[in-house]
């Protein structure tokens, strides 16, 4: 035992003296690693004068008594929701970002995926230390005729044993620098999921809401429909009416009614979605919202470009996967250097418990590794350029889901300034026709017209407020895809570089 340590000994200078070349060596290399990575910045992007082809203008036709205006430059809204100024919609939206499973897990996924980037930073840029212990009893066989007897004995070891490897050239910063960027993407993928529940959510309300009202509708126009058919069918057997007269009347009649069935089904589909979005059983669905008590938003924000590339997480996420593909490359060239590595370990050991007590018992080793490689078969190399393969990747993705993200609001700010149009066209075509059935409804009650005129001019008048009311809905619905489309206001995101186990793992010169 004591031999092994006096040979130790006689190794430690020789060591040192090889550490204190090598890290005077790869001092120059180790500055130069800086280099190892390409730009990790996000390529430059046009800004556009404005997102569609035609400029939108300063504010939409007024609609229903609302004209929306587009707030240039406003910056994203936080809790846009509650600009309907429906105090049932803001529970149910509160309720979703609160008891959504799918939302719950995407916030596990981050908190595992930041506990993993902690283990990584700690098993990379700090050393190793274990403790162990063996006791073992072995027999030794020997020799016949010319060997020693057989012999028993014990074999007591306790050893602290460190490791510490130097990341001269940058490999585990790089590393540690491509996770947090993954862990960082998460968490705007998280920010992004949030969002898209609250918009889902609130369009989901509004589907269900506006559909329960032109089912409505649609009923008492089977009503009037039906009350037609019959009064045609009695006046075909007395021969005032012909028989042809009659069909039609009833074909009027079940071509309406055939109309609900299928709008039911999309009632209940929506009411169904609009459960699970909220973290309940279908059976539990909520009540529908009174569609006239929805306050359509009379300002919207429309984020500049410049800005939008901050406040879009799914732009900040590709960002950041450009980020984490920089530093992929720049840990796949680092491999291509030497490596340099300490062990040591101090303990006691003997045949004996007396030996182990003892300064006999006294073990203790230090040594130092390097390693370069020669030759694996072109695989670094190989790994290098698919690195590099997928930072150009990353690079092109980053520019498309900008000009996605651009014509996504492009394409919703479009929409809301048709769905202005088209709701005051069918709200001025609706007051019309309720104005023709209240002149016929009255003429009727002074016995001037008959009663099937005025059941003819309601039905004109129902069929006019559905399409209000399907324009009503389109307008309420786009107005919450462009808050939407928004993005997050700059404060609200939480990236994993935030906390202490992200900070600083980039390579620094």
């Amino acid at each position: 035992m004591r031999a092994g340590s006096t040979l130790n000994r006689r190794r430690v200078r020789p060591a040192s003296r090889a550490l204190a070349r090598t890290l005077g060596l790869s001092l120059p290399l180790w500055l130069a690693a800086c280099a190892f990575a390409p730009s990790s910045d996000a390529p430059k992007m046009p800004a556009p004068a404005h997102y569609g082809a035609q400029a939108q203008p300063e504010q939409t036709v007024s609609a229903q008594g609302t004209s929306q205006r587009f707030d240039v430059g406003a910056a994203p809204v936080a809790a846009w929701w509650k600009a309907y100024r429906s105090d049932a919609l803001n529970a149910l939206v509160d309720e979703g970002l609160r008891n959504s499973p799918s939302l719950a897990a995407a916030d596990k996924n981050l908190l595992a995926a930041r506990e993993q980037l902690k283990a990584q930073i700690g098993a990379s840029l700090f050393p190793s230390i274990d403790l162990g212990g063996q006791a073992t009893r072995q027999r030794n066989l020997g020799v016949p005729t010319f060997g020693p007897p057989t012999a028993l004995y014990n074999v007591f070891v306790g050893q602290v044993q460190a490791r510490y490897a130097f990341d001269l050239f940058g490999a585990a910063r790089y590393a540690d620098t491509a996770l947090a960027a993954q862990v960082d993407q998460q968490a705007r993928q998280f920010d992004a999921a949030r969002q898209a529940l609250a918009a889902n959510i609130v369009t989901g309300a509004i589907a269900a809401s506006a559909l329960h009202a032109q089912i409505v509708a649609t009923e008492r126009l089977v009503t009037l429909a039906e009350t037609d058919a019959r009064e045609t069918e009695r006046r075909a057997v007395l021969g005032s009416a012909s028989r042809s007269d009659a069909l039609l009347a009833r074909q009027n009649a079940e071509s309406i009614a055939g109309s609900l069935p299928a709008m039911r089904a999309q009632w209940s589909s929506t009411r169904h979605a609009l459960a699970v979005l909220l973290g309940r059983t279908p059976d539990q669905a909520p009540d529908d919202l009174a569609f006239d008590t929805l306050a359509v938003p009379a300002s919207v924000p429309v984020v500049v470009p410049s800005t939008l590339l901050a406040s879009r997480p799914d732009i900040q996420a590709a960002d950041l996967a450009l980020k984490g593909a920089a530093a992929e490359v720049g840990a796949a060239t680092a491999q291509l250097f030497p490596s340099l590595s300490l062990t040591a370990s101090m303990g006691k050991g003997g045949f004996n418990w007396t030996t182990v007590m003892s300064n006999a018992g006294s073990l203790w080793s230090v040594g130092a590794a390097i390693t370069q490689p020669l030759f694996h078969g072109g695989a670094l190399l190989a790994q290098r350029r698919s690195a590099k393969a997928a930072y150009d990747a990353a690079v092109e993705q980053y520019k498309q889901t900008v000009l996605t993200a651009f014509k996504n609001v492009a394409d919703t700010l479009s929409s809301l300034e048709q769905d202005n149009a088209a709701l005051a066209h069918a709200d001025a075509a609706s007051q019309a026709a309720l104005g023709v059935f209240r002149d016929a409804d009255a003429r009727v009650r002074h016995g001037a017209l008959p009663p099937s005129a005025a059941r003819g001019r309601e039905q004109q008048y129902l069929n006019a407020h559905l399409s209000t009311l399907r324009a009503a809905g389109s307008r309420l619905s786009d107005t919450a895809l462009l808050f939407y489309a928004m993005g997050v206001p700059p404060a609200e995101p939480q990236t994993a570089s935030e906390s202490p186990a992200g900070a600083n793992v980039a390579p620094s010169p």
